[in-house]
């Protein structure tokens, strides 16, 4: 209960422990703490954190990153006396404010995490981690494997993680891979398998005594009930098989293998590619409370029938084992089929051999037979879910730069098939080509669920494997639920042969109505068709946002005949985007998007636009924005407007204006000091006509010439920044253009 004043004076003095401790006081005394964590920052991690303009909590992101690096062995407590406090444990007290956290190499922080002396500290990040990230995986031993299983179990089963990225893994471990993505997705043995500080793990024990004692409840009610009503009364009235089962029941008491909601019947449906129709539990709760539930054993009537051709092992149940590495392997890896009905039943060879060779022309089908659906054997056959648990899965999934196989992705697939939690898959460099097929035949089965919960997907890759409208047909008509869809490829296939023509049927085939809101399509310098583009736009009523990347236009009519479309067919576009398409010989169609009174942002980003213009083009843009009242951001980046052409853009706010303009982008455009100060001037002259009003809040000046004269520069910034948010870098403009003329 210190005075004000003497906290004031106190708190720069503090250890990170106290002034932890002291934040409340701090609050209730009407104190700030950020300027302090902030310093803390400055002197202890020695870098500028990324975008650290839209930080909002210091001491949040200093105790998260300090819980990384000292978890990682890059930080030493004892370099800084404010950190080396015989009563601060660094990672039990920072780990409450941890929210990401990435995982890299060998997985050492697994281990550290697993440990027994670091149980309360995997408890707090039970409750406060929400995104976890893997990045530069190399292959590991089993004992680390099993640290892992711990750590997801923990983390995602039975704690609040809802997104897992995996970033740059070159050669990525198969076994590994398919064992995070299978946790992720909820997938996983029966609790008391899991070895936790050398007992079971307690909330699973928990759960299945609660089920258990559950489970008996309604024996003895249905026994009860039985004995009321006759011992052959109930059974005259059934069919034959019916009542077997229902005396089955009763004599046997109830049983609980793993998978089965009781929440939800499942229901059965046609399922591509042998993918288990597996629901996860349906509720009418909120998402985030659904996120948050705790794993569901499900109930049937018969035992399940061990998988065909090998013998299944169980994981040890003995308290203090850890899983045999045999037994982990096998899991992962077991071979099965699994019907619709949810048993695993005897196959002949001619059905698996049919099964296996399933074939289709065009995604969003059962999968096609390339190499990699082929294989059921091997290390990546279908990976079998009948013998696991559904726990708690996440909502988001994101595969960056990781090579995936044939095998991986119809694991992958089948995963899928029922992740009914997942709002969100991100494949990004992943080598898909042919495969994407069997991605996308897992997520229309996932699609038929009634609890389907995807909304936004993201495919980006080198090589295209076909053309890109036809990849967004396929996948509007597989997933009409999906909000946002980005597809993005940078070259068409490298083997011109192998890559299927344009469906000429594409344009005319019907996509059903869909709830699409944002859609961004980056071409491999293909040409934009509007009558490709039309059935999409056609079917998505509800579209606001719409990128267009690096498309040519195949003759000067057709951007014409595009925004005649968008016009017609998108009544809710907000947001338009054109980034490197040639509009220099497309003047007026540009003039007619800015007076467009539907688009808040429009954004031209290395278009060309001034290369083969006039000074009235520049005049006539200024005028249109001018009286356009419903823009609110215009980003012009990459279109070589210089000095002259930037401090006429000041006009667009002089007093005559009805603009509504609130940002404004003209980074990488050859902006030098002397203008940037010109642009200044003129804006505070437009400033003081208008009364001191101005709707102009944000600019953005990226990759402009302002090291050329520091001084003057300086003087630019600290104007502008009186009158609007201003976000500049540092940029090295001699060396950018030394690099750009080595390349010419």
């Amino acid at each position: 209960a210190l005075p004000g004043h003497l906290l004031r004076v106190l708190l720069p003095l503090l250890t990170v422990f106290h002034l932890e401790r002291a934040e409340d006081a701090a609050r209730r005394a009407g104190l700030s703490t950020q300027p302090i964590w902030r310093k803390l920052w400055d002197d202890v991690m020695k870098t500028r954190p990324p975008n650290s303009e839209s930080i909002t909590c210091w001491r949040k992101k200093f105790l998260e990153t300090f819980f990384s690096n000292v978890l990682h062995g890059v930080l030493d407590v004892s370099s800084d006396w404010r950190l080396n406090d015989r009563h601060f444990s660094p990672l039990l007290h920072s780990s409450p404010h941890v929210s990401q956290l990435t995982l890299c190499n060998m997985l050492q922080g697994a281990v550290e995490l697993t440990a027994e002396h670091n149980h309360k500290v995997l408890e707090n990040l039970a409750g406060s981690l929400r995104i976890l990230k893997f990045q530069h995986l190399l292959s590991c031993d089993q004992s680390i494997m099993r640290s892992l299983v711990l750590l997801l179990h923990r983390l995602i089963h039975h704690g609040s993680v809802s997104q897992v990225s995996v970033y740059s893994w070159p050669a990525p471990d198969t076994v590994l891979l398919v064992l995070i993505l299978t946790m992720s997705a909820g997938f996983w043995r029966s609790g008391s398998a899991l070895a936790y500080h050398g007992s079971p793990c307690g909330l699973c024990r928990e759960e299945d005594k609660a089920q258990s004692q559950e489970s008996a409840q309604e024996g003895a009610e249905r026994g009860c009930n039985a004995e009321q009503e006759g011992s052959g009364g109930e059974n005259q009235k059934r069919p034959p098989k019916e009542a077997d089962a229902h005396m089955n029941s009763v004599l046997s008491g109830p049983r609980s293998p793993p998978l089965r909601n009781p929440a939800c019947e499942e229901k059965s449906s046609e399922v591509p590619c042998g993918h288990t129709n597996i629901q996860e539990s349906s509720s009418p709760h909120s998402s985030s409370e659904q996120l948050s539930c705790h794993p569901i054993p499900r109930k049937t009537r018969r035992r399940l029938k061990p998988a065909v051709g090998r013998k299944r092992r169980c994981l040890r149940r003995s308290r203090g084992h850890y899983a045999d590495p045999e037994d982990l392997y096998d899991f992962v890896f077991t071979v099965a089929r699994e019907d619709n009905s949810g048993s695993l039943d005897k196959t002949s060879t001619t059905e698996r051999e049919n099964t296996e060779n399933c074939t289709s022309s065009s995604p969003g089908s059962p999968c096609t037979g390339h190499a990699g659906c082929k294989k059921r054997g091997g290390p990546a056959g279908i990976l079998s879910l009948k013998a696991a648990h559904r726990f708690r899965s996440v909502s988001t999934l994101e595969l960056f730069s990781i090579p995936l196989t044939g095998e991986t992705c119809r694991t992958l697939s089948n995963l899928l098939s029922s992740w009914v939690s997942l709002e969100n898959l991100v494949l990004s460099y992943n080598g898909l080509n042919a495969n994407i097929s069997c991605i996308l035949s897992g997520l229309q089965a996932l699609s038929r669920h009634p609890e389907c919960r995807l909304r936004a997907l993201h495919v980006s890759d080198m090589f295209s494997h076909m053309p890109c409208m036809e990849l967004v047909h396929c996948v509007l008509s597989a997933l009409p639920q999906l909000h946002t869809l980005s597809v993005s490829f940078d070259l068409k296939n490298q083997l011109e042969g192998s890559r299927p023509e344009a469906n000429p049927s594409c344009s005319e085939a019907e996509i059903p109505e869909s709830c699409l809101e944002v859609l961004e399509i980056r071409f491999p310098r293909e040409p934009l068709h509007t009558a490709f583009l039309l059935p999409v736009l056609k079917a998505s009523k509800s579209l606001q946002q719409l990128s267009l990347d690096s498309a040519t236009l195949p003759c000067p009519q057709e951007l014409g005949l595009l925004l005649e479309v968008l016009k017609e067919c998108t009544p809710n576009l907000k947001k338009l985007s054109f980034h490197d398409v040639n509009l220099a010989e497309h003047q007026k169609e540009v003039l007619l998007l800015l007076q467009d009174p539907g688009l808040q942002e429009i954004t031209f980003s290395f278009c060309r636009l001034f290369e083969s213009s006039t000074a009235e083009f520049l005049s006539e843009i200024i005028n249109t924005v001018k009286r356009n009242s419903s823009l609110r951001s215009l980003k012009l980046p990459g279109n070589r407007l210089g000095n002259h052409r930037l401090v006429a853009l000041a006009d667009i706010f002089s007093e005559d204006s009805s603009s509504s303009l609130c940002q404004l982008d003209v980074s990488s455009n050859c902006i030098k000091p002397d203008g940037l100060l010109e642009f200044t001037k003129k804006l505070e002259g437009h400033i003081q006509q208008r009364g001191g009003q101005l709707p102009f809040t944000h600019l953005r000046l990226f990759q402009n010439w302002l090291d050329q004269d520091a001084e003057t520069a300086q003087e630019a910034l600290r104007r502008l920044r009186a009158v609007c948010s201003v976000v500049n870098g540092a940029w090295d403009s001699s060396q950018a253009f030394a690099d750009y003329i080595s390349v010419m």
